[in-house]
């Protein structure tokens, strides 16, 4: 009893070197794989590959073919400041900025209760003047009858010569007063048109079809045609015609031989950067400006566009040749240098944040020093221009100052 109690305090050696072993090696594979993670993570965040960038770009085809560019402004060639020929006070006024008006439309009114009634006598005048002809003609009418029955009478010395002078002197005196009725009445219809004139001039029409740009007075407003008085206003508004439009840039005198009458042009305006216009060299101003060394070059708008404005910054491209329908639209644009090519797959490393990931694109077709890109990147976008061969996808970025 006594040994079989000390052999149970004896240590078993084989079984506490077996349990380390054992452990040990579970712990390996787990080691490795944070050798692998300590090494992955020291290459992507410990190293970057310096590259140059390059961003995504929209352009329209018509840049292509660009021979000249210049900056101008929008100006109506048919613009006018509509004021009064006299002096007087609104009464009223029919219009607004922005309202269209056609030829004759009643723009503002101006006092006219004395004009008016000139108007009215005048008329007066010319009935009354007409009534004394139709007399006039009537008296004229039984002279003649007593002057020829007077004559006939004569002839058979029926009448004494007293009798018959004094009917040829009322025959002539009615052929007078027949005359000066005439003249009355041309004296009263020359007075009515001077009347009618004058009541016009208190009615401030429109020229012809414009909008209205500016309303410079109001209604109490005193209006003069010098505006030389003192609180008194000259043109009541500004009109413009909008078919007139066009953008008036100055082309140096150097670069004057890449214009020609008629030159397809394309018209971007500050106010729509996204919107082209298409134009039409209109006019080649013949002076020359000294102190610029330049000359205007009037282009025309081809297309009616409500979003043009008189005196909006205009840049104006000069081509080669006018624009056909499918170029109107802008094209995503990119540096051939920046596309990979493998086989029929075309890729290029797109910049996210600070890592380069490698992206499948499709292109178009060329579009001067550029390749058009039809889908995977979009305009804004920043891709690396001649990648190296040691740039991978996920590799760390660093973008070179320029």
């Amino acid at each position: 009893m006594a040994n079989e109690d000390l052999s149970k305090l004896k240590i078993d050696k084989s079984a506490s070197v077996a349990a380390p072993v054992r452990r040990r090696r579970a712990l390996y594979p787990v080691i490795a794989i944070i050798v692998i993670a300590l090494i992955g993570a020291f290459y992507f965040t410990g190293t970057s590959v310096e590259v140059e960038v390059y961003n995504v770009a929209q352009i329209y085809p018509s840049q292509t073919f660009t021979l000249l560019n210049a900056s101008g402004y929008v100006v109506a060639q048919r613009k006018a400041a509509v004021a009064s020929k006299i002096t007087g006070r609104i009464v009223s006024i029919n219009v607004e900025e922005g309202n269209h008006v056609k030829k004759g439309d009643l723009i503002a009114r101006l006092e006219n209760e004395d004009v008016s009634a000139m108007y009215e006598q005048a008329r007066a005048n010319l009935d009354a003047a007409r009534a004394g002809l139709e007399q006039a003609k009537a008296e004229l009418h039984d002279a003649d009858i007593t002057f020829n029955r007077y004559k006939e009478l004569m002839k058979s010395e029926l009448v004494s010569k007293n009798d018959y002078d004094s009917a040829e002197a009322r025959y002539k005196k009615a052929v007078a007063a027949v005359a000066e009725a005439e003249a009355s009445i041309n004296a009263n219809k020359a007075a009515l048109s001077g009347a009618e004139v004058s009541l016009e001039y208190t009615l401030i029409r429109a020229p012809f079809d414009a909008v209205v740009l500016t309303k410079n007075a109001d209604i109490g407003d005193i209006v003069t045609p010098l505006g030389a008085a003192a609180n008194a206003k000259a043109a009541v508004v500004t009109i413009a015609d909008m078919g007139s439009l066009q953008v008036e840039a100055d082309v140096s005198e150097a670069n004057l031989q890449y214009v020609k009458l008629g030159q397809p042009c394309e018209i971007q305006l500050d106010a729509f950067p996204d919107s082209r216009f298409r134009g039409l060299v209109h006019m080649i101003v013949p002076t020359a400006d000294r102190s610029k060394a330049s000359v205007m070059i009037k282009v025309k708008f081809l297309d009616n566009d409500s979003r043009i404005l008189p005196e909006m910054s205009a840049k104006v491209a000069f081509l080669q040749r006018p624009v056909a329908p499918e170029e109107q639209k802008p094209r995503t644009v990119i540096n051939p240098a920046a596309v990979i090519k493998n086989g029929s797959k075309k890729t290029v490393f797109l910049v996210k944040e600070d890592r380069a990931v490698e992206t499948s694109i499709s292109t178009g077709e060329q579009l001067g020093d550029m390749i058009e890109v039809l889908s995977g990147i979009k305009a804004g976008d920043r891709v690396v221009l001649k990648p190296l061969d040691k740039l991978k996808d996920g590799v760390r970025v660093k973008i070179q100052e320029k």
